[in-house]
Formats: C-alpha cells, sequence, structure tokens
C-alpha cells in the first residue's frame, strides 16, 4: 500500500469534529498545543461556538489541529512510505504531518497564517464556487464581477474569491450560463487571490522565525500550489507563503499524487469534499475520509 493523507481545507468545522479525537491520549499534545494559539480548549469551542466556527483565525486552526490529531492517533498503523498534500490552510497540517514542523510550530504558524489574512482583508470578501463551466467562461465571469478564480480543483469546479456580494453576482450569471452548481462557501476571506497579496511579507516573515527540518524519510510532501514535492523547506517558504495570494491549482496537486504511485487515500478532514474528489476523478483508488468512520478503531482497522 503507498498511502495519501489529504488534509482540508476550511468550511466544514462542525461541533462533532473531534469526536473520534478529543478523548485519545495520542491526540493530547495536540489539542494542548491549539488550545494555546486559539485561546481555548478547542474540544469545547466546537460545541459552543456557534457561527464562530466559521471565523477565519479559528476556522484554520480548528482544521489544522483536525488534521494534525488524526494522524497522531494513526501515526503507529501507518506505512512507511507516504504521500501527504493539503487544501488551503491544511497544506499548514501537511507540513506538520510531514515533520518540517512540532504539533507547536505548526500550529504557530497557522496563527501567524491567519493573522497576516485578516490583516490584508477588506471588505466582506468570501469564497464561491461554479461548477460545470469552462475555466474560461468562469475566469470571464469572474473579471466581470471582481473575483477571481482562487483554486482549480477537478472536474470543471472552480473556487471563487472576492467581495461576497460580487460572488452572487457571478454565481447567478454562472448559473445563468448552464453552470451545474454554484454557491457560496462558509469561509468569509478571499483566500487565493491578489486580494491578499499584502499577507505574504508579513506572513513568510512569521515562517522564516520558525525551525524546520526537511520532511521525514519516505514522506513526500506536496506543494498545493502545483503539487511539485517539496525537498528544501528553506524554499518551500516562499511558495508556502506566496499561495494565500495566489491561485492554487488541487487538481494538479491530486494527479502528482497519483503519478507518485499512490493507491489509497485518507482524508483527514473536517469533511469529505477531498475524497469525494478523488473517488469521481480516480475511482479506482481505495479511497476514505476519517469523518467516514464511526470510531478510531474503524479508521485504524481499514488502514492495517
Amino acid at each position: 500500500m503507498k498511502l495519501a493523507l489529504l488534509c482540508s481545507g476550511q468550511g466544514l468545522q462542525s461541533a462533532e469534529m473531534f469526536r473520534s479525537t478529543r478523548d485519545a491520549p495520542a491526540a493530547a499534545p495536540v489539542f494542548a498545543a491549539a488550545s494555546k494559539v486559539l485561546r481555548d480548549d478547542p474540544r469545547s469551542f466546537v460545541t459552543s461556538a456557534g457561527d464562530r466556527l466559521f471565523a477565519n483565525r479559528a476556522s484554520q486552526i480548528l482544521c489544522v489541529t483536525q488534521a494534525l490529531s488524526a494522524h497522531a492517533c494513526l501515526l503507529d498503523v501507518l506505512p512507511e512510505r507516504i504521500v501527504v498534500a493539503g487544501y488551503s490552510v491544511g497544506e499548514m497540517a501537511a507540513w506538520g504531518i510531514a515533520g518540517v514542523w512540532d504539533v507547536d510550530a505548526t500550529l504557530t504558524a497557522v496563527g501567524a497564517r491567519a493573522e497576516s489574512m485578516d490583516a490584508a482583508s477588506a471588505g466582506d470578501a468570501g469564497l464561491g464556487f461554479v461548477r460545470g463551466l469552462a475555466r474560461g467562461a468562469v475566469a470571464e465571469l469572474a473579471a466581470r464581477h471582481d473575483c477571481e478564480i482562487a483554486i482549480i480543483d477537478p472536474d470543471l469546479l472552480f473556487v471563487v474569491g472576492g467581495q461576497r456580494a460580487d460572488l452572487f453576482r457571478l454565481c447567478a450569471d454562472a448559473s445563468a450560463a448552464g453552470a451545474a452548481r454554484t454557491g457560496l462557501l462558509a469561509v468569509h476571506i478571499a483566500s487565493h487571490t491578489s486580494a491578499l497579496r499584502a499577507a505574504v511579507a508579513p506572513f513568510a516573515s512569521a515562517l522564516a522565525a520558525i525551525p524546520t527540518n526537511r520532511p521525514r524519510r519516505g514522506t513526500t510532501l506536496l506543494s498545493a500550489i502545483d503539487g511539485a514535492p517539496i525537498f528544501d523547506p528553506a524554499t518551500g517558504i516562499t511558495i508556502l507563503a506566496s499561495q494565500v495570494g495566489q491561485m492554487i491549482d488541487w487538481a494538479a496537486v491530486l494527479a502528482a499524487m497519483v503519478e507518485a504511485g499512490v493507491d489509497t487515500v485518507l482524508e483527514l478532514g473536517p469533511g469529505t469534499a477531498l475524497v469525494s474528489m478523488v473517488r469521481t476523478s480516480f475511482p479506482s483508488l481505495r479511497a476514505r475520509a476519517f469523518d467516514d468512520f464511526r470510531s478510531l478503531e474503524g479508521v485504524r482497522q481499514w488502514l492495517g
């Protein structure tokens, strides 16, 4: 088995997101580190936060905590050779899982990312999606409404970023043009667009102050921008920082994953969006999401 671990992005946080890991001894150090950055215990926060689950800073910390806690609980049953990649903020978790940072450093970096992005964001910004139109058509609609393509997903699915009022009009025009589905996402910042270019330099400075290691032996870490492997974190930090202000190509990441010989995929969550893309684009792969399982033991048995 050659396994890929996929770390999810924002938008699917819920009160149940730590149900399988909240009491697991292996996850305790992750929750302790996350509590320091979130300034609250994430396990209790998700049960009482309501709409605060989707505030940019909290949602980034929660998503990375989910991936890191799941990984900590599965570490002893993982194969020696894995591929790891992350979608948007999930790339931060991927760097931690690959061993570039320890848990504390990973969550500190996530806090710096969110704060840099919040400082650069203006207005009522967010993300939406368009499915079923060609890239050129989506790009034209986005430009017409002062928006941009933020993420290229497989199968004619595009995430678009901009002001939410503009995104609403973009989605309406896309539906009129024949899009299969459109809508706004529960993400309140225009990630991966030029609107956040001012976040790149302060985020890069924060990353430069955090010690790094090369990815651990047997682990291939893929960049979210284009699926290229990251061998040298010193160079990779520049690319990691730049992704907050430029489009990322998740379709290319999944293609690179398959080219690396992966035959089994586990999405660490929250949610099942990434594994759904894998199942559609690469139906021959064995693919599940952590959130598919009712218990931690079920995931461990599936991997074993």
